[in-house]
C-alpha cells in the first residue's frame, strides 16, 4: 500500500539510497514560482514524505492545509501577537538565521531550512492568506461545487488564479460512504455516494475553469495509488488491484476525449497500449513544458527526472 502510493506520487519504487521527489516538487523545481509571495506547490491533505521534495531540498516542498476554513498551517498570526511583536520576532529570527548560516556555510540542511523560513515569511506578510476566504465566492458557486471535497476543488481554482503551479487535492477523512476509496467489506455498498461526490466537484471545477478560459492552460489529473479487482471479497467489498487501473486527464491543451489502453474483459490486466507510471509522469511533465528526458542530480549522482518514462503520443497534437 505505502510502496504503491510512493510510486504514483514519485514515479519510482522506494529506494534505500535515494529519496525521490514528488511530481509536485519536480514541477516547482523546474518551473519555479509564478508570483512572488505565492507558494508554487500546495497540498490539501496531511504532510507525507511521498508528497515531499526528496533530494531536491525543502526549498521545493509544499505548503499544506488540512481544512478549507483555517487555511495553511502556521500562516495565521496568533491572536495575542500584534504586528509589532511579530516584526520584532522576525528581526530576532533574522539575526539567529545569519549566525546559523555563518557557522554552517557548507551545511545543505541549514541552508534549506533558511530558504523555507524566507518563503514562509513572504506568505505570512503578503496577500496569499486571502485566497482561502471562500466567502468571497457567490453562494451558487459554492453550492455547485458541493461537499468539503468540492470546496477544496473550488479553492484549487482560486489557487490557480493566484499563481500556484501545482495543487494536490485529497479527500479528508469524513467520507460519505463511511470508509473512503479503500472499499474492503461494507465500504463497497455505499461507494456510489463517494462517486457522486467526486463527479459533482470535478465537473464543477472543469466547467468553472473552462468558463474562465483557464482549462487549456490547466491540467487536471485524477489518479489513485491502485484500482479494485472485479471480484468481491468474502464480505462484499473489493481488495487492492495494482496490475491494471485507470487515471483521467482533463484540459492542459491535450487531445482529451479518448481512452488509451485496453484491459481484458474483466479488467485484470492490460492487453493493449499499456501506460506505465513513469509514462504517466512523463506525460504530465511534457504537458507542463518540462523535458521528461532531463537529468537531475542528487549530489554528484545523475538521476533521470522520470524512470525512463515516455509521454503518451496520442495526447499531443
Amino acid at each position: 500500500h505505502a510502496d504503491s502510493s510512493n510510486l504514483v506520487k514519485t514515479g519510482r519504487i522506494t529506494s534505500g539510497t535515494v529519496v525521490y521527489p514528488s511530481i509536485g516538487s519536480l514541477i516547482t523545481h523546474e518551473l519555479g514560482p509564478r508570483e512572488d509571495g505565492i507558494p508554487p506547490y500546495v497540498v490539501m491533505g496531511m504532510p507525507n514524505v511521498t508528497r515531499g521534495p526528496g533530494f531536491l531540498g525543502s526549498k521545493f516542498s509544499y505548503t499544506y492545509l488540512t481544512d478549507t476554513e483555517s487555511g495553511p498551517e502556521g500562516l495565521r498570526r496568533p491572536f495575542d501577537v500584534t504586528e509589532v511583536r511579530q516584526r520584532r520576532r522576525f528581526e530576532l529570527l533574522g539575526e539567529l538565521r545569519k549566525s546559523a548560516l555563518l557557522k554552517s556555510r557548507n551545511n545543505i540542511a541549514v541552508r534549506d531550512y533558511d530558504d523555507s523560513i524566507s518563503g514562509a515569511q513572504k506568505l505570512i506578510a503578503g496577500e496569499f492568506p486571502k485566497v482561502f476566504d471562500l466567502t468571497t465566492e457567490t453562494s451558487s458557486t459554492r453550492q455547485r461545487y458541493g461537499s468539503e471535497f468540492g470546496q477544496r476543488c473550488l479553492l484549487a481554482r482560486r489557487l490557480v488564479e493566484s499563481g500556484s503551479r501545482f495543487i494536490e487535492v485529497a479527500y479528508n477523512l469524513n467520507f460519505k460512504n463511511g470508509t473512503g476509496w479503500d472499499t474492503h467489506r461494507h465500504g463497497q455498498k455505499n461507494q456510489h455516494l463517494l462517486i457522486q461526490d467526486l463527479d459533482q466537484a470535478l465537473s464543477a471545477l472543469i466547467q468553472d475553469l473552462e468558463r474562465r478560459r483557464l482549462l487549456d492552460e490547466t491540467l487536471i489529473v485524477v489518479a489513485t495509488e491502485f484500482g479494485r479487482p472485479p471480484e468481491f471479497d468474502g464480505q462484499g467489498g473489493r481488495n487492492h488491484q495494482s496490475a491494471a487501473f485507470s487515471a483521467a486527464l482533463f484540459g492542459g491543451g491535450l487531445k482529451t476525449g479518448q481512452v488509451i489502453g485496453e484491459t481484458n474483459r474483466l479488467g485484470h490486466k492490460p492487453i493493449s497500449s499499456p501506460v506505465s507510471v513513469p509514462d504517466f509522469h512523463a506525460t504530465i511533465l511534457a504537458a507542463l513544458g518540462v523535458d521528461p528526458a532531463k537529468e537531475l542530480h542528487d549530489g554528484d549522482r545523475p538521476i533521470p527526472i522520470t524512470d525512463h518514462g515516455k509521454p503518451i503520443a496520442q495526447l499531443f497534437g
